[in-house]
């Protein structure tokens, strides 16, 4: 801490999007920045959320947070928690005395399935899996036992992804796409289509639109123009590289787990649905008749929720944010976290990203929702003094020595540098383009190695 002007210091818990576009502006603005983030790296959903093969983009990504890293007036701990019974709580940050703490701790809790047999062997939550074949130590090691046919619910990018990986990379015999709605009402992004078309069922998707032709027409839509439509983005194919068929199920409610005598999935309940206008959107209601889909495990992409163990007020899966609106815009209210019990806000305490909102959108997304939160600590700010250059780096001491007590194996900035080129030397003897440690225990390992071979080159004679 050698930077030799005043100002004032912002806490950021998680290193994700969200938290590192807070990380970046203020940093920029010369203020000081002190990171705390769960995982070992930074990047959260950027590292952990995107699909493996695309380098191009998390490369692009590690280089911004490289840069921001590197900069004299941010300072990093990684692997290391906070929350209840964790190496840091929230009132432990408070104390140090710090001008604002954001959380940007992502939506580490998963919503609950809320129908018949969530608990059987072989339903799994969609944000386990990407995190599980992002190799997000607590989930790589994780068994994932999928069988032979498995059905995703949902028509978003999550289930585009998930249907990627289980046809490239398990393999499987079949992935059934099961959706509420219809296909008009598909969210994902057409480009994302080419890694599966070449493995979609073409004929079970024209029979399932004949299935359905009814209930599509009873709403003005055209189930010709919908087909063609679909069938349109399945342009630019990736070749297939697995004999796995993808179908859809459309108009179709998860009802029940049909579980045999080990509680083990051997098929999925649903209620036959139809639309309703709703504005200029469509409802899916209820039939009251049922089909059973064949199938050994069922993934559900139904949200999520923040942690409550972090110890920051909370309500029906998300953290409790000021209910009065501030007038300004973006609102300082929906990022200010709220006591209920005093009435009052949290003073210099914020959530942005997917602590604020679980789930809503990508990176992108996050990004933007952690500027959002930047403007509104800023006005926060603008009526308080800045804190001296002396007092600033008491505030870095004291929580220094405080995790060094703690946790003992906090990974610095000047750490991750280390880990980064081990795991380089390591995709070259493989002969990959990207290879990860799949646990905080290897890579602490890796970096412990890397700090050796620095320190022999720095004390071998010339």
């Amino acid at each position: 801490m050698n930077q030799a002007q005043d100002g004032y210091c912002i806490v950021v818990v998680g290193a994700g999007p969200a938290g590192m576009a807070v990380a970046n502006l203020f940093s920029k603005n010369g203020h000081r920045v002190i990171i705390i983030n769960r995982d070992c790296k930074v990047g959260g959903l950027a590292e952990y959320g995107i699909f493996p093969s695309k380098h191009r983009l998390r490369t692009g990504l590690q280089k911004t947070y490289r840069e921001i890293l590197s900069r004299p007036n941010v300072f990093y701990f990684g692997n290391v928690s906070v929350g209840r019974d964790k190496e840091l709580t929230v009132d432990e940050l408070r104390g140090l005395g710090a001008d604002a703490i954001v959380f940007a701790t992502g939506a580490q809790g998963t919503k609950t399935i809320g129908v018949e047999g969530d608990d059987a062997v072989g339903v799994f939550h969609a944000k386990d899996v990407v995190y599980h074949y992002n190799q997000l130590p607590g989930f790589s090691e994780r068994p994932f036992d999928f069988g032979q046919r498995v059905a995703v619910i949902g028509i978003g990018d999550v289930m585009i992804d998930i249907a990627h990986w289980l046809i490239r990379h398990k393999k499987v015999q079949e992935v059934i796409a099961v959706v509420r709605r219809g296909p008009a009402e598909r969210k994902y992004n057409p480009k994302e289509t080419h890694a599966v078309c070449s493995n979609i069922d073409k004929d079970a998707l024209a029979r399932e639109f004949t299935r359905i032709r009814e209930r599509l027409e009873a709403v003005g839509q055209d189930p010709d123009q919908v087909h063609a439509d679909m069938v349109g983005e399945f342009k630019k194919c990736d070749p297939a590289i697995s004999g796995t068929m993808m179908r859809f199920r459309f108009l179709s409610s998860p009802r029940r787990m049909l579980v045999d005598a080990q509680n083990r999935v051997r098929a999925l309940e649903v209620e036959n649905t139809r639309l309703e206008c709703k504005g200029d959107d469509t409802a899916a209601k209820g039939t009251e008749t049922f089909d059973e889909i064949r199938c050994d495990s069922v993934i559900f992409a139904v949200g999520d929720r923040v942690d409550d163990t972090v110890g920051l007020p909370y309500k029906n899966g998300m953290f409790i944010t000021n209910p009065t609106p501030s007038g300004n815009d973006p609102d300082d209210a929906l990022f200010q976290v709220y006591d209920e019990g005093s009435g009052k806000p949290l003073d210099g305490v914020f959530v942005a990203g997917w602590a604020r909102k679980a789930s809503e959108g990508l990176v992108g997304i996050a990004k933007r929702d952690g500027e959002w939160c930047t403007e509104v600590v800023q006005r926060y700010l603008a009526i308080r003094q800045p804190q001296t250059n002396t007092r600033l780096g008491e505030i870095y001491r004291e929580l220094k020595t405080l995790l060094e007590s703690r946790q003992p194996d906090a990974v610095t900035r000047e750490d991750l540098p280390l880990l980064a080129e081990a795991e380089r030397e390591d995709a070259a003897k493989a002969g990959v383009e990207e290879f990860k440690y799949s646990t905080n225990d290897e890579m602490l390992a890796a970096i412990r190695r890397r700090r050796m071979l620095v320190s022999g080159a720095e004390c071998a004679p010339a």
